[in-house]
């Protein structure tokens, strides 16, 4: 029996581009909702046309819009967005991420939309939130990292402040406004209200930063840029071994002495230097040359295997082709799935990461060509019929 995913049932209509919002109606459609992804007319998201492509077709777009469905409406229009209106009464969430203040003009904004649909979740994603000195600010992920303090941190001592490799702050984002309309949603189940979840990008950094923000308040002291050590443990860092580097995450005490026992150092655990963690910490420019002087010697993968052999957190530092043949990550959590595309053919997209006991989480369908499913879900929600679908094309109301 195939399993049915945990949202089968939900009905979501994604307004949203690019990544931030697309990567929450992405999740939302990989747990069984139905997502809807509206588009504008002629081009869609902007994101159809990001490299790197194959046989045309945007990777980019495939992997965060597998499993949606695709409708062109032209709300620039009067009788487009008389169409929307009727058709967001038949979705439960509704997701988008324009600037603040773009569906109010447009008459879509969700103080409107809870008259005609007073359960609908309206998921809001923006750069800096729905209100605030900065709410109109355009938002990116860069600015969502600069603004959000993660650049400052991020990076080598004396070096400049860096962006993660990956656009962190919309995934931050996307996931945060996914716990909130489902939390929304959830409540919804007990009294039948819907609301609005307003989540930013830069809120979502400031989050993430966890521990950073908890030192300079408790300490005064703003936290710098430290390459891969971390604030509060030590060891827990790459070091250099032979021939690459490795990681060593040495949370305690107890795992400290592992490590020390393993490097024939035991005596390090009786150095009024290395004593407890905080210590550690504090005298890590010391400890580091200690343990690279032994590592030095030896392979990484000897290394790793000799530390989780004796239960203490190592781990080599992958590249994107190590993790894409990984046979824990590739194979048996399956976080790299093929799926066929109708005009890019057999493509590899990233995996549900989530995983459940009693439902499905995965890859059904492969990402919409713009406008595929227009007439089939106007049909299906709106009871539209060939001749209006043809009417409506005609004047440039709806494309498919």
């Amino acid at each position: 029996m195939i399993k049915q995913g945990a949202l089968e049932g939900v009905r979501v209509l994604d307004m949203t581009r690019v990544l931030a919002g697309p990567y929450s109606g992405m999740l939302l459609a990989d747990m069984g909702a139905e997502v809807v992804k509206l588009e504008v007319p002629g081009r869609g998201d902007d994101s159809r046309g990001f490299t790197p492509k194959i046989n045309g077709e945007s990777a980019y777009f495939m992997n965060l819009n597998r499993n949606k469905k695709s409708v062109v409406i032209n709300l620039k229009t009067e009788e487009g967005r008389g169409i929307f209106k009727e058709l967001v009464k038949s979705f439960d969430i509704l997701l988008e991420n324009f600037r603040p203040g773009t569906m109010e003009k447009l008459g879509l904004g969700y103080d409107e939309l809870k008259k005609i649909h007073p359960g609908l979740i309206y998921g809001a994603v923006s750069g800096f939130g729905q209100y605030g000195p900065y709410a109109k600010r355009p938002g990116y992920d860069i600015i969502g990292q600069g603004m959000g303090g993660l650049m400052s941190t991020t990076g080598w001592p004396g070096g400049e402040p860096t962006r993660t490799g990956t656009a962190i702050a919309d995934v931050l984002a996307g996931l945060s406004v996914t716990i909130g309309i489902l939390a929304a949603y959830a409540n919804r189940m007990k009294n039948g209200h819907g609301e609005k979840v307003d989540v930013a990008l830069v809120d979502s950094v400031v989050s993430g930063l966890e521990i950073i923000t908890q030192i300079y308040f408790a300490t005064g002291k703003e936290p710098q840029r430290i390459g891969n050590r971390y604030e509060s443990v030590y060891p827990y860092d790459t070091f250099r071994a032979k021939d690459k580097m490795f990681i060593i995450g040495a949370g305690n005490n107890k795992l400290f002495g592992i490590l020390a026992e393993y490097m024939g150092r035991k005596e390090l655990t009786e150095d009024t230097r290395f004593l407890e963690n905080a210590d550690r910490v504090a005298n890590h420019a010391e400890l580091k040359p200690i343990i690279e002087e032994w590592s030095k010697h030896l392979l990484a993968d000897d290394i790793i295997a000799g530390l989780l052999q004796r239960g203490c957190p190592a781990a080599p530092v992958n590249t994107i082709a190590d993790i894409a043949s990984d046979k824990h990550i590739r194979d048996a959590r399956e976080m790299f799935v093929e799926v066929e595309h109708p005009q890019a053919g057999k493509t590899t997209l990233t995996g549900c990461h989530i995983k459940f006991s009693e439902t499905a989480c995965g890859i059904k369908t492969p990402a919409p060509a713009l406008g595929q499913h227009t007439d089939e879900v106007l049909r299906a929600c709106l009871g539209f019929d060939k001749e209006r679908l043809a009417a409506l094309k005609a004047a440039g109301i709806i494309e498919g």
